[in-house]
């Protein structure tokens, strides 16, 4: 369970169901001891009316009127039996017709008894007593009196109330769970605010989260808005003091290739002359760094919470235009397949680099075709769920070379210019971002360079 919600539901509905349980097998106890206490008091009724309208016969056994009786003992399989028993004799109710009924054996003089018994799949109580007429001269031979009730009525009593009361507790423990989720969805409320306000921080649709919480969520929106203006002050920091420093190196760059080309080095002896030669490609070299290092400063360098989506489609649009006319020489087509309205969620200028260093390498390659795609998958996680594809049809990347082109200062051909830093700073830019970077083969024949970066 990932929900707040649905674990308070749970921890509550659990003991709920444990009480509403022992409640119904209490009430079903009781139910059933009031049932049965009822039961005998019917059975101890009938035994007494049998007793005191039992009349001796003059064969030595007795006979009841049935005037005297409850109607039910005159109907054949009414559910209710009457024996009077004494050695010798035997009376029974003419409901007992038909029916098989074991009242059980003789009792000894005020001897109770109850017994069950099974008469066509139906349970039978069975009250006797024994009981002798003292007063009658020459009669103190005791007589069995026996009743037999079916349960069957009383059975579906108990189960009628079993199930009455399990539609009432099961529907009364539904509409208190229902009232709990209720009260819990207003009480976290401002926890699901909260969760929708970092997710607009996250997306940048919003630079920091709202006040108005409750006391208990006030200090962590505080702290989480402190958080998010030293992150931004902490970026701004690194991007001006590295801005700074390749600065403050460019200038006495420049100062030593403009000695070096205008002969302020002395040269006399040919030693110092080849030391100059050496010094100027290599003061090139570092100014090439730093002017890549100052493009770096400009840029973020990372996702910063709050920050305002990019637009790729102008993007895109704009870099196209560029390298169009820095290839003017070659029979270039480079196509842009954008998804309408797709946005970066990240630094311009860190976009800008990215997809400048990967068309301007395709279009450096190609033989006349470089296509970029940019798709966005709304199902996707919001950290990698914008694709940009570059692909070209130029030669394309060996298999034991696409791991290599990744890392600082690796070129595959000399011949060609650069610094092999270009592709190596795309894939610290998208590691940076939390993203993937991956080379194989374009279906054009060249190479394909896919990015997976946060977007919406």
């Amino acid at each position: 369970m990932h929900s707040l919600s649905q674990r308070i539901l749970f921890s509550v509905a659990v003991p709920l169901a444990l009480f509403f349980g022992v409640m119904m097998l209490v009430l079903d106890s009781g139910f059933r001891t009031l049932t049965r206490n009822g039961l005998h008091e019917l059975l101890d009724s009938q035994i007494i009316t049998l007793i005191a309208a039992a009349q001796r016969e003059a064969s030595g056994g007795y006979d009841v009127p049935l005037r005297d009786l409850d109607s039910r003992f005159a109907t054949p399989r009414s559910g209710l039996y009457a024996q009077v028993a004494s050695p010798g004799h035997v009376w029974r109710s003419p409901s007992t017709a038909g029916e098989v009924v074991n009242f059980g054996p003789l009792l000894p003089q005020g001897k109770r008894r109850f017994s069950y018994a099974l008469v066509d799949h139906r349970r039978l109580e069975i009250e006797s007593r024994g009981v002798s007429f003292e007063d009658v001269p020459g009669h103190g031979q005791p007589v069995t009196f026996s009743v037999a009730v079916s349960l069957t009525p009383y059975e579906q009593q108990v189960w009628e109330f079993r199930r009455r009361m399990v539609l009432w507790f099961s529907g009364l423990m539904l509409l208190l769970l229902a009232s709990l989720a209720v009260l819990l969805r207003a009480v976290l409320a401002p926890v699901r605010r909260l969760e929708r306000e970092i997710h607009e921080v996250e997306e940048g649709r919003a630079e920091g989260l709202g006040g108005g919480y409750p006391r208990e969520l006030r200090g962590v929106a505080r702290h989480l808005n402190a958080l998010l203006v030293a992150e931004r002050k902490r970026v701004a920091r690194y991007r001006d003091t590295l801005g700074n420093l390749a600065h403050s190196l460019k200038t006495p760059l420049a100062v030593m290739r403009s000695a070096l080309r205008a002969g302020a080095v002395p040269a006399s002896a040919s030693a110092e002359g080849a030391s100059g030669d050496a010094m100027g490609p290599e003061i090139d070299r570092m100014t090439d760094i730093i002017e890549h290092q100052l493009k770096r400063a400009a840029a973020s360098g990372g996702a910063i919470l709050g920050q305002a989506p990019v637009p790729v489609a102008p993007i895109a649009a704009e870099l196209r235009l560029a390298l169009l006319k820095v290839y003017a020489r070659k029979d270039l087509s480079l196509e842009l397949a954008v998804q309408a309205d797709s946005q970066f969620v990240g630094d311009r200028g860190d976009l800008m680099e990215m997809l400048g260093n990967l068309l301007d390498n395709a279009c450096k390659w190609c033989r006349q075709r470089v296509v970029l795609t940019v798709a966005v998958d709304p199902g996707a996680e919001a950290r990698d769920n914008m694709t940009l594809t570059v692909e070209d049809d130029g030669p394309g990347i060996s298999q034991e070379n696409r791991a290599r082109i990744l890392e600082r200062g690796v070129r595959t051909d000399e011949t060609m210019p650069g610094h092999g830093l270009g592709l190596a700073m795309v894939r610290e830019t998208v590691e940076l971002y939390g993203g993937d970077l991956n080379v194989e083969t374009s279906p054009l024949g060249g190479a394909r360079f896919t990015l997976r970066l946060p977007g919406r």
